[in-house]
């Protein structure tokens, strides 16, 4: 029997917008989720034209989020999840909304604009009993999952060393009024207190902790503000101190010439170690003690149920981020449909949700701390 597809609303995302697109993308890509409504901006007429540009009927195409959940909740085809795609300063009140009338939430991330809101919206979506689902979209690329599991095999033995960054250029001068996404991302009555670290900075740790699953215990950090007059850091740099008993290093910059999407992580163990690089993303280096690498590629006969799952094109035809978006959304649809026969899915332990975001503020939190105080060592309250 075929599943319908999820009825979902988007808020935030209108023209002008960048990562809402991509959303929508991915939630098109299995063709798991129907777009059907959206209060896709706070301008009123952009929100309208926005919509129509989307196709979304013009009796759904709301103005505010709380217009959009009052209506939607009356109609019979009304929404069953909200993605939220909006600057981060109004994620937690779009959330909170939405689950306390009941609706799944899929957020982008940092979860929230401060530690406050996310421990709040922690109690909230355990209050609801909806599913919060947050969008850190490198963890579901294949070949992490893969090296996920090979940590969790014991492949690398005890792990001692993880060195993660995460450099970009397209900061390093300062951006005019028109650049929409630089003029929120450096504002941090939007942002928050944090800029290129809850920006690019909280995709690093989320990938070192989903590979590892080791718990931060404590860093020493150091932010800096190259560019003139901006108010948020543009360059993190971070020591590490895991409770498994590893060491690590976090580089996250927006001012880096000559870096595009750096992403980048290595971990080693006291057997072997691994690397992984999102800008070529389709492979996996893997190095035993005293024995040659091994690329290991994105294929179907990887020999892992969990890193086929998100492969959708044969061995050599590149995938990357648009799948990696896709493949959260397809494991958010897989976990919906469970939820609503009362069963729980395997998937739900690989999707980020609200206590990453939690951990992620937390993270966000002990850096600010750390660098404030000349880099003393700050441990995750």
């Amino acid at each position: 029997m075929t599943t319908p597809r999820i009825r979902y609303a988007m808020v935030g995302g209108g023209r002008g917008a960048f990562i809402g697109a991509v959303h929508r993308i991915a939630a098109r890509l299995d063709d798991r989720f129907e777009l059907v409504a959206g209060a896709l901006s706070s301008n009123p007429e952009n929100a309208k034209l926005s919509a129509a540009d989307l196709h979304i009927a013009a009796d759904r195409a709301y103005t505010s989020y709380e217009e959009m959940l009052r209506v939607e909740k009356t109609r019979a085809d009304g929404i069953q999840a909200v993605v939220i795609v909006t600057p981060n300063h109004m994620h937690f009140p779009v959330a909170k909304a939405c689950l306390e009338a009941g609706i799944d939430v899929i957020c982008d991330k940092p979860v929230t604009r401060t530690l406050e809101e996310a421990l709040e919206l922690e109690q909230i979506v355990k209050k609801s009993g909806c599913f919060f689902a947050l969008t850190h979209n490198y963890s579901a690329y294949p070949l992490v999952r893969y090296a996920r599991e090979l940590v969790e095999q014991g492949k690398l033995g005890k792990i001692r060393v993880v060195q993660v960054e995460y450099p970009q250029e397209w900061l390093t001068e300062a951006a005019g009024d028109d650049n929409k996404q630089a003029s929120w991302r450096t504002d941090p009555a939007r942002s928050g207190a944090a800029g290129c670290l809850g920006d690019i900075g909280t995709h690093a740790f989320q990938l070192a902790r989903f590979i590892t699953q080791q718990k931060l215990s404590a860093v020493s950090a150091d932010l800096t503000s190259f560019v003139d007059g901006r108010l948020v850091d543009d360059n993190v740099h971070a020591l590490l101190r895991f409770d498994g008993g590893a060491k690590g290093m976090l580089w996250s910059s927006q001012v880096a010439p000559g870096c595009e999407n750096g992403l980048r992580i290595r971990v080693f163990g006291d057997k072997a170690g691994i690397e992984w690089a999102q800008e070529n993303p389709n492979e996996l280096w893997f190095a035993e003690l005293n024995k040659p690498r091994q690329r290991i590629t994105r294929r179907g006969d990887i020999g892992s149920e969990i890193a086929a799952r998100g492969m959708r094109t044969p061995g050599g035809h590149p995938e990357g981020y648009l799948e990696g978006f896709a493949n959260l959304y397809k494991d958010i649809a897989d976990i919906l449909v469970a939820r609503a026969q009362g069963e729980a899915h395997f998937l739900q332990n690989w999707v980020p949700n609200i206590d990453t975001g939690v951990e992620g503020m937390r993270f966000i939190n002990a850096v600010l701390t750390s660098s404030q105080h000349d880099g003393v060592w700050t441990p995750l309250a």
